[in-house]
């Protein structure tokens, strides 16, 4: 599947579902996000990171990752994302590895699912 159908579909199944029924699907078991909907689960909306710093006051992780092509974000770079659950800073550490989902939440480049990957 060529990325630009990728990117439509997961367009059009993202207009399916509304904010309050979006937020009301995600299951938070083991401290881990498990998104639903076909659009933020897909397979291609997942990448490889490693953490690079992590800031508990502020919510936030800085992680080096490859390519999100979902948020038309092509090059692999270092980012600072806010995270879905602040519990999940606590279960990150400083060069582990993650697999993880980042979405636009309010504006904010939001991981609002994430698993360790080592």
């Amino acid at each position: 599947m060529t990325k630009m159908r990728l990117a439509c579909l997961l367009a059009s199944f993202a207009g399916f579902i509304s904010p309050s029924v979006h937020a009301a699907s995600h299951d938070t078991h083991a401290g881990h996000g498990a998104l639903s909907t076909p659009a933020a689960s897909a397979e291609s909306a997942r990448v490889d990171g490693v953490v690079k710093k992590i800031d508990k006051t502020g919510g936030k992780v800085t992680v080096a990752h490859g390519p999100l092509l979902h948020l038309n974000m092509s090059r692999p770079m270092t980012m600072v994302f806010r995270v879905k659950d602040a519990a999940w800073l606590d279960q990150m550490r400083i060069d582990g590895r993650i697999r993880f989902v980042a979405d636009s939440v309010g504006g904010t480049l939001t991981i609002v699912y994430f698993e360790t990957a080592e």
